[in-house]
């Protein structure tokens, strides 16, 4: 029987992505997303119901599940809604943190808490999570997605404790850069008093701007094909590190140590004028 698949933020980017290529190895997909009217695509493929969802609203994951689960027996929930938010700490509104935290890291979980009743009836299940190198290094800049990312980290290993009792995966997904409209469309930037900053901010939107280049990013197909392993290897493993930026990145952390990987990354951004 065709196993099924529930994906949050799955208008765009790696959830569309990702929703193509299940749908298009049989599987049944119910793509989620804010604004369902508005997706054209996933709309023309068999197999492929959307509903909508907000997963920064309690109630409406509450809502979203329950007509998912009374439409399809689910295999594996794939939470992959989240944005980015660029800038110093200070420069962001106190909106923009509760906002990235709430969709990044609080949804997952919420959605996470929300299957796990219907999972452990089963005794059957899967969690893959859209983490990201942001989850074990960091960059200038990004502290509040780091935070997230990293709280998605620890929150994956620690509940593979508890879900491993009763038959229950929890996987992450560890992608380097994905080449898709995240830094435009997905993207916040802080903008309260960056005068102070704005010299080494300069300096670090010169070495992303030749790091951010398309040519040097993943297409989001490439890192759908690690979800569908993640999904299908039948293995006990907590992370998939996704892209070759991202499997280049995760090694010289880990030869390096963090702290001599973190001095290097100040030498890169900042040069020897960053103090």
């Amino acid at each position: 029987m065709a196993k099924t698949i529930f994906i949050t933020g799955a208008s765009s980017g790696l959830g569309k992505a990702t929703a193509k290529l299940f749908q298009s190895k049989g599987w049944h997909v119910i793509a989620t997303m804010r604004a369902p009217g508005n997706e054209k695509e996933l709309t023309q493929l068999n197999n492929v119901t959307l509903l909508p969802l907000d997963v920064t609203q309690p109630a409406a994951i509450q809502a979203c599940i329950a007509k998912a689960i009374a439409l399809r027996d689910i295999d594996v929930v794939f939470n992959n809604a989240g944005h980015g938010l660029s800038g110093p700490l200070e420069t962001y509104s106190d909106e923009q943190i509760a906002g990235l935290l709430n969709t990044n890291l609080l949804g997952v979980i919420s959605v996470t808490k929300a299957f796990i009743p219907y999972f452990r009836e089963k005794g059957a299940g899967l969690f893959i999570n859209t983490s990201s190198m942001g989850g074990v290094t960091t960059f200038p800049f990004n502290s509040i997605y780091h935070a997230a990312k990293w709280g998605l980290e620890g929150f994956a290993e620690s509940m593979h404790f508890e879900l491993s009792k009763f038959g229950i995966g929890i996987k992450n997904i560890l992608p380097g850069g994905i080449r898709t409209d995240y830094v435009g469309r997905s993207m916040a930037i802080g903008t309260n008093n960056t005068a102070p900053y704005q010299r080494i901010l300069d300096k670090a939107n010169k070495i992303y701007s030749s790091l951010m280049v398309p040519e040097n990013l993943n297409p989001p197909e490439l890192i759908a094909e690690v979800v569908y392993e993640a999904a299908t290897d039948g293995k006990d493993q907590l992370r998939y590190v996704a892209g070759a930026d991202g499997k280049q990145l995760y090694e010289s952390r880990q030869t390096m140590g963090a702290d001599a990987f973190r001095a290097h990354f100040d030498q890169l951004f900042f040069g020897d004028n960053n103090h």
